[in-house]
């Protein structure tokens, strides 16, 4: 282990001003430090505010070990260490870091430090606040990121205490999983040099703070900025002390001037890290009232200043770069002046380096007992036994391949988190310390599930689910599970086009890297019965619910007193991720297609909902939305679509009507949706009809003088046209699309749209099933073909073989 060269300094060599560095002096003041000069310099100017602060140097860390003799003592331990053995690298860790915190600062660092602290403070009445942070020569490097490795002190005051932060920082470059880190990316810890960054608080210890991507750190998607938020100093959210907030930004109509938030969903805040006037520890963690606690940490103007910010930070590195260059960013709020800053920034180190050549999608294949749900990271599956660790004297004890179990992860367990199967814990959210190391170790891990730690046990078997959208779920037992690998390389495209049934707002961002051509039916029910879960009629009539369903609904609508925006704002989420996935690909929404009985199962629906023994037969689809019991609460339903077309800036979104009987019917709808501005023709909205009725395909050409088109409903069609009710055991091997007298339909159906100029697909499962129907649809000349996800790489292979015969 070699010993790092010390150059001659002066005292001009020790310290920088964060205006007077850049990208350029990584390798003299670090990544993390280096970023916040680049961005003083640069990024300022153009309004993002980055608080003042100065760096020490190197050459200021190498003076230290090299004057005091500590280089050599510490290449000395060092190389007795093993560390591939947990015991080994906490021992010999240790000893470096008590032989740092040992030894007194050289004079003229000292003086040099002291010197800019009491500059950064004029121009207050007392002394400053700061932050000491951590930045090391090699992070951010191309093929590893150091970042995070080393400490951070907070609401640091005075030059004592300054000085001996600055200590403890130098101490950090040698955490057991410093050391681990750089032993497993090759680098040799002696060469490796630390910057510290001094830079005043922001007082978010009185507002909010938090974290910020340029990416969505699960799927890779990249048009979106992630933001985490909780209320007080960031810390917590980077350490998964508490669940934050989460809301999503679409970057390409937010650089249009649209307001495009995708997501907000509130998080538990439980905690909030503030000032510690006088303790020992500068900083601690108090309650946050549970009132506060159920609202989001930020307004909407403040999500999007914070993104186009990300947009902004992230174009400049990009720049810099040659190449699109996500970014990983915090935050803070100054409770006193509200305004927001930018206080770290760095390249993403995870997805935007993963180079994908295919595409892995894991299936269960059976379930069992749910025992605890959170956060998913990862998008995979795994199984294995328990092992609970509730502090690091526990670390010791774990085994290749268990389940880590803890409350939240610490960053010196990193060494043994790379043998895990897979990683559960009580807190964090999707950014935070356990997430990020799972997804650069390609490990799934569900966070934030409250309960882990109670209700699971050590050597208890389970098997963790993240591959199916936001929830993570944990089942009891060792559960079987398939992994689907798709090569989509280099694939042609057929003329027919192949769409996709999406319901999942969740899994929009992983389905839409699957080669498709948009989505030919994104369902509305799903996502009210996920997303919203109230009827909305409830919403509208809130004032007059009983206590106990009131209740109900506060518990769902967490966050908002506007309980009718709650559904607007739900729904145009819902419906704005799946839009903002497949843009600019045409995204086809069908207006909910609930039916009585289904709408009675929602908070509070029972109380509007008539009881019918046939609901599939009656009051559904286009029949309700201009029946005086629910117009009002279609308008909601409008509203919604309204935003995503024309607050989020989401034009793909076309707009379909479900079990519309006749062309009058669909008059009438027409005639409402108008009342809420959107009216076919206008700023390209286009209105689909299901074609799903007999009645549908023999006044094919009377509908296709008001819509623009036809999906052809293959299940609700096979059963009116058989009158077979698909629901029913009894006859069902009566329900088969193929049927003749169902092809003729669709055949019929087909030609009239072509003859009209009108568009003409399908969204229903037949094709998904039976491949013979998929090459009787392109033989018919069908525009589009909409499949579920796991149909469309195998029936697209399909087509282009039938399209190719057919020349």
């Amino acid at each position: 282990m070699s010993v790092a060269s010390v150059p001659s300094t002066s005292a001009t060599d020790l310290v920088r001003w964060f205006d007077q560095i850049s990208m350029a002096d990584v390798s003299t003041v670090g990544g993390k430090n280096a970023s916040l000069g680049e961005m003083c310099r640069q990024l300022t100017p153009r309004g993002v505010r980055i608080p003042n602060g100065f760096a020490t140097t190197a050459d200021a860390y190498r003076t230290f070990l090299h004057d005091s003799g500590l280089d050599e003592k510490i290449a000395q331990v060092l190389s007795g260490m093993n560390v591939s053995d947990v015991g080994s690298l906490q021992h010999h860790g240790q000893i470096v870091r008590h032989m740092i915190l040992d030894t007194p600062l050289p004079a003229e660092l000292s003086h040099a430090i002291t010197d800019a602290y009491h500059h950064l403070c004029k121009g207050q009445d007392h002394l400053a606040d700061v932050a000491v942070r951590s930045s090391a020569t090699a992070e951010d490097l191309p093929d590893a990121s150091f970042a995070g490795q080393q400490e951070t002190y907070l609401n640091v005051r005075g030059q004592a205490s300054v000085l001996d932060a600055c200590r403890r920082c130098f101490a950090s470059l040698f955490t057991d999983r410093a050391i681990s880190y750089r032993a497993r990316h090759g680098y040799d810890s002696m060469q490796v040099a630390l910057s510290i960054g001094i830079q005043k608080m922001v007082r978010s210890d009185l507002a909010t703070s938090g974290v910020m991507f340029s990416i969505d750190t699960e799927s890779g998607f990249s048009d979106v900025v992630l933001i985490n938020a909780a209320y007080g100093l960031g810390e917590n959210v980077v350490q998964g002390s508490v669940n934050p907030d989460e809301y999503y930004v679409y970057k390409p109509t937010l650089r249009q001037g649209f307001r495009p938030i995708l997501k907000k969903a509130i998080g538990r805040k439980e905690l909030k890290m503030i000032y510690d006037c006088g303790g020992s520890k500068m900083t601690k963690n108090v309650p946050v009232d549970p009132e506060q606690a159920n609202r989001f940490a930020l307004s909407d103007d403040d999500i999007l200043q914070l993104a186009r910010w990300a947009c902004e930070i992230e174009d400049h590195y990009s720049q810099l770069r040659g190449d699109i260059c996500p970014m990983d960013m915090e935050w803070a709020k100054d409770g006193q002046t509200g305004e927001l800053f930018i206080v770290q920034a760095r390249p993403e180190t995870v997805q935007s380096r993963k180079q994908v050549t295919a595409i892995e999608r894991y299936h269960l294949k059976e379930t069992s007992a749910k025992i605890l749900t959170g956060r998913s990271v990862g998008e995979r599956i795994a199984s294995g036994p328990v092992r609970l660790v509730h502090d690091v004297g526990r670390l010791a004890d774990f085994q290749e391949g268990e389940i880590l179990v803890t409350d939240k992860t610490d960053p010196d367990w990193e060494p043994v988190m790379k043998r895990a199967a897979g990683i559960i814990t009580n807190r964090g959210g999707r950014t935070c310390h356990a997430a990020i190391v799972s997804r650069e170790l390609n490990l799934p891990a569900i966070v934030g599930t409250i309960h882990a730690t109670d209700r699971l046990q050590d050597g208890q078997i389970v098997t963790i689910n993240c591959a199916e959208g936001d929830e993570g779920v944990v089942y009891e037992g060792e559960l079987a599970f398939d992994v689907e690998t798709i090569d989509a390389t280099g694939m042609q495209r057929p003329r027919t086009k192949m769409m996709m049934n999406v319901g999942s707002p969740d899994e929009a961002f992983s389905l839409a890297a699957i080669p498709n051509d948009g989505v030919g039916l994104a369902r509305e029910e799903f996502i009210i019965s996920t997303y919203v879960k109230v009827h909305p009629q409830a919403l509208l009539d809130y004032d007059k619910l009983d206590g106990a369903t009131r209740r109900q609904v506060d518990e769902a609508t967490l966050g908002y007193d506007n309980k009718p925006q709650f559904y607007i704002d739900r729904l145009a989420e819902g419906v704005g991720l799946i839009a903002a996935a497949f843009a600019p690909n045409d995204v086809i929404v069908r207006l909910s297609d609930f039916k009585t009985n289904e709408y009675a199962n929602l908070i509070g629906g029972a109380a509007y909902e008539p009881h019918e023994e046939n609901p599939m037969l009656g009051f559904r689809g286009a029949s309700r939305y201009y029946d005086e019991s629910f117009r009002d609460a279609f308008g909601l339903e409008c509203k919604a679509m309204h935003k995503v077309r024309n607050q989020m800036g989401l034009k793909n979104v076309k707009l379909m009507i479900p079990f519309c009987r006749t062309v009058e019917e669909g008059r009438k709808v027409q005639e409402e949706m108008a009342k809420y501005d959107l009216v076919r023709g206008q700023d390209g909205l286009e209105f689909y009809v299901m074609c799903e009725i007999p009645s549908n395909v023999i006044l094919a050409d009377q509908f296709a003088e008001i819509f623009d088109g036809f999906s052809i409903g293959s299940n609700d069609l096979t059963q009116l046209t058989l009158g077979v009710d698909r629901d029913s055991a009894i006859v069902a091997h009566v329900f088969d699309e193929r049927n003749d007298a169902v092809k003729r339909l669709i055949a019929s159906v087909i030609q009239t749209a072509k003859i009209h100029n009108v568009k003409i697909g399908i969204c229903g499962q037949a094709p998904s099933d039976y491949p013979d129907f998929a090459e009787f649809l392109v033989q018919q000349g069908i525009d589009s073909i909409s499949l579920t996800p796991d149909a469309i790489l195998k029936t697209t292979l399909q087509v282009l073989d039938v399209e190719r015969s057919a020349v």
